[in-house]
């Protein structure tokens, strides 16, 4: 299938696009962006900077996605955002550019990040992760497997989010989360292991 572009959106003549990508109106898509098979771009979204989205994905409107990050350290050297397949960026989410020659920000795959979510440099986020609503991520934090962060939370730098962990909306998180539980507030406490979350990841009683 071919590549569908709106004739308001403004493509670099460098930029990569797979088959079958879709681009709405009034985006603009800059010359070092590769984007896969399939994925589906809202309108009004930037996808700028060493970005490279995978296949099958969906960024809804607004999004910003590889622009420069917000750390005052950073020259301008380069550095990348490398987004995986299947993964869902809703309205107004934002992903920054890493800080560090030849350093990157990741999103893994199966990924959903909700409305306003922002995504700071030098992220890592796992495969089959929920970032909910309005969820901060502070620089070099570490979301890993199937964890899920409720909407509201900030969570510091360089904190790491166990897998299948579960975080409650409203929290604050400014140390590690282990992987498996439960954790809400702020001050944050742990509220037992993320029973359910494992029940639905396929987990039987015996292992939980």
């Amino acid at each position: 299938m071919p590549v569908t572009i709106h004739p308001t959106a403004i493509i670099h003549e460098k930029a990569e696009l797979g088959e079958n990508v879709s681009v709405g109106p009034f985006t603009t898509v800059g010359p070092a962006v590769r984007i896969g098979d399939g994925t589906s771009i809202g309108t009004c979204v930037l996808i700028d900077g060493e970005t490279t989205i995978g296949a099958n994905s969906r960024v809804y409107h607004g999004a910003a996605i590889g622009t420069p990050c917000q750390d005052l350290k950073y020259r301008g050297e380069r550095t990348f955002v490398r987004i995986g397949d299947r993964v869902t960026i809703r309205e107004y989410a934002t992903i920054n550019s890493a800080t560090g020659a030849g350093e990157s920000t990741v999103v893994g795959s199966d990924v959903l990040l909700m409305a306003y979510a922002h995504i700071a440099h030098n992220c890592v986020i796992g495969n089959h992760v929920i970032i909910a609503n309005a969820v901060n991520l502070a620089g070099h934090v570490h979301v890993h497997d199937f964890a899920s962060i409720g909407g509201l939370t900030p969570v510091h730098q360089f904190v790491r989010v166990g897998e299948y962990a579960f975080i409650g909306g409203g929290s604050r998180i400014p140390q590690d989360v282990p992987p498996f539980l439960k954790v809400a507030g702020s001050p944050t406490r742990v509220y037992g292991l993320n029973a359910v979350g494992l029940t639905r990841r396929g987990f039987t009683a015996a292992q939980r």
